[in-house]
């Protein structure tokens, strides 16, 4: 069994799924915690991943409880309580609800393992990561959001897909919120070492890149009662591997800037190595002019909410 640990807050779909793949892979152990009344759900996902791992053969630690104090020496916690989002429903519709529910989240991990390495999966995600880190006042360096890599993989497989190559093949990346105002980088997405421009006709691109903006409200228009969970799953475990294996990966992530990109005290989608200490450098990439508008664009949306979520916190 592993000697590492990693909490998840909140056992739907997102965090049963993850906890499956962390207890697959033998990353760490796992403690699901959700609320009192919802303990059982955690509890029954727990055991029956368990069940699942000694079919595998697969020697694991996986755990559910409603009570904080259990997350105490996790290495890695991962926040995906909250609701998710319904048909019609934007990510700022969520913001009030999920708003206080963060709020709760954040004095808790902060009394109970303030040096764990942190990852906000929660929707509106730009402003639920920022909310967390200012409540929990734990190190930006520490707290993270996930959406970049997700976005970034939706990316690429969209592009794989419709030139009909392997995803292993392409490398693309997408900055800024997770919304509508992302921006995919067409100019430095490569297919096996070729821009793809050099494959793919203008509209064809553009198309690409509309359908990765829309990617999420595709599957929650699709489901009719909730949202992705497989690929924000997937998307998590790169992160806790690239953290707790100390693997210094270069990854998409809603990080805190200070002053890199042209950006002040917000958290925004961008290249960063994680490693051991968590977002250890944040990589800058040259933006072109329509690129940086695009980013700036981005950046004016998430402000917007931020003022959205100061104002709350400030009651």
């Amino acid at each position: 069994m592993s000697t590492r640990k990693v909490g998840i807050v909140g056992a739907g779909q997102i965090g049963g799924q993850l906890a499956m793949l962390i207890a697959e892979r033998g990353l760490a152990d796992v403690v699901l915690m959700e609320v009192p009344d919802r303990e059982g759900l955690a509890a029954g996902k727990a055991l029956d991943i368990m069940h699942a791992t000694a079919v595998l053969g697969i020697d694991a630690d996986v755990r559910g409880t409603s009570r904080s104090e259990d997350l105490a020496g996790s290495d890695a916690i991962v926040i995906t309580a909250g609701q998710p989002r319904r048909p019609g429903q934007s990510r700022d519709d969520l913001l009030r609800i999920n708003l206080g529910i963060i709020q709760q989240v954040a004095v808790q991990i902060k009394a109970v393992c303030p040096k764990a390495f942190c990852v906000v999966v929660t929707n509106p995600l730009d402003a639920m990561v920022y909310a967390f880190q200012k409540v929990s006042g734990m190190p930006t360096h520490m707290v993270v959001g996930m959406a970049g890599v997700l976005d970034s993989g939706r990316f690429r497989g969209l592009v794989a897909w419709r030139l009909g190559l392997s995803v292993q093949d392409v490398s693309a990346m997408v900055l800024g919120g997770h919304g509508p105002t992302m921006v995919p980088l067409t100019d430095t997405c490569m297919v096996g070492g070729a821009p793809v421009r050099h494959l793919l006709p203008p509209d064809q691109i553009e198309d690409i890149v509309q359908q990765t903006r829309t990617a999420g409200d595709q599957i929650v228009s699709l489901l009719g009662n909730g949202s992705a969970f497989f690929s924000p799953a997937a998307s998590v475990l790169l992160m806790l591997e690239a953290y707790l294996c100390d693997r210094r990966r270069v990854l998409p992530a809603a990080a805190y800037l200070d002053g890199q990109y042209g950006c002040h005290g917000i958290y925004m989608g961008v290249p960063v190595v994680i490693g051991k200490g968590g977002v250890e450098r944040i990589v800058e990439i040259q933006l072109d002019t329509n690129q940086q508008a695009a980013f700036d664009r981005s950046v004016q949306a998430v402000r917007q909410t931020i003022t959205q979520v100061e104002a709350f916190l400030s009651r």
